[in-house]
């Protein structure tokens, strides 16, 4: 059965990855998920959406805002303890993190339908230095644009106009990330 559905969701992913458009506005204009972004790419200037944006609590309880970051890349990544890519996915983008983070790139982990002790364990261990949101109950994705919650790990990349530049769904290396990290941090502010 595990087998079956892994399968299932490599097999929309796929599908998601051949398709050519982007996105679709919602009701009050801001981004909504319909297709995923071919890793490494990021979607037109002119083709990108607002982000929805989202306020969460981070591990420690206080606050995190997505519109906070404005003027930055964002990556944000969604990940649980329970996901065995995550967790090889998240040590990494902490890297990229302390890399590019004075090109203004910043990352926020979106921990998701997981255990607030365990991610606070993980966090800890793997000297992980970028903001972590808790989010048990898997809010922030739907707030972003009804982000797909079809499987972990998955990524939104948001450039320096809060706007959605891509949807990685899957994991991704730095590798992955670096030439959309690279154009997006090129572009005017």
């Amino acid at each position: 059965m595990r087998r079956l559905v892994t399968a299932a969701v490599a097999a929309i992913a796929m599908l998601s990855l051949a398709s050519c458009s982007q996105s679709q506005r919602t009701a009050n204009g801001c981004y909504r998920f319909s297709d995923a972004t071919r890793v490494g790419s990021v979607i037109a200037e002119a083709d990108r959406q607002r982000s929805c944006g989202f306020t969460a609590p981070l591990l420690d309880g206080a606050a995190y805002t997505l519109a906070h970051d404005a003027g930055q890349v964002v990556v944000v990544n969604f990940w649980a303890t329970w996901c065995g890519p995550c967790t090889v996915e998240t040590p990494q983008l902490d890297v990229v993190y302390r890399a590019d983070k004075s090109r203004r790139v910043a990352v926020v982990g979106v921990d998701t339908k997981d255990f607030r002790s365990k991610a606070s364990a993980f966090v800890k261990d793997n000297h992980i230095s970028f903001p972590i949101v808790f989010d048990d109950r898997a809010r922030v994705a739907v707030a972003m644009g009804r982000l797909p919650l079809v499987g972990l790990p998955f990524t939104a990349l948001i450039d320096r106009h809060q706007r959605v530049a891509a949807i990685y769904v899957g994991a991704v290396t730095p590798k992955d990330l670096q030439p959309a990290l690279d154009r997006l941090a090129a572009e005017p502010s």
